[in-house]
């Protein structure tokens, strides 16, 4: 079974060659992936490391939480999943102690996410429910004469 560990406190901008030299100092079989803003695709700053074994695991965490990488001291521990911790998964609404409406309570929407032929006069699938919605809207609209 693979062990996730969260990695943390990485610099914006450094070299992934270095970092996985690093893990590969400690031993074998570390596989690390950084996470990128989406926008930008700039490192936000953490990313997260698979390994095979438990003991590889510990080692890592003993050998490289709080050295020096870039300037930062690197944290490392074993990754939570987000269902296991307090709170994760709720809305956040939820979070904050307020109300949110159950999954059960919010309105389908019929929405067409493939088609195989495509329809020129055809409006975009992706408005689809959008389009339904305004058209809903205009149908009950009454004109006052």
């Amino acid at each position: 079974m693979s062990i996730r560990l969260y990695v943390g406190n990485l610099p914006q901008n450094f070299d992934a060659k270095e970092l996985d030299a690093l893990f590969e100092s400690v031993g074998a079989g570390v596989r690390f992936k950084v996470v990128n803003d989406r926008e930008t695709g700039v490192c936000r700053g953490f990313g997260f490391a698979n390994v095979d074994d438990a003991k590889l695991a510990d080692t890592v965490i003993e050998q490289l939480n709080g050295r020096d990488f870039g300037g930062n001291p690197l944290r490392i521990e074993i990754s939570e999943r987000r269902d296991s911790r307090p709170g994760a998964g709720a809305a956040p609404a939820e979070r904050r102690g307020g109300a949110a409406p159950a999954a059960a309570n919010r309105k389908s929407v019929n929405k067409v996410v493939h088609a195989d032929s495509v329809d020129s006069e055809a409006p975009d699938p992706r408005w689809a429910g959008e389009l339904a919605k305004l058209k809903n809207l205009l149908a009950n609209q009454t004109v006052g004469v």
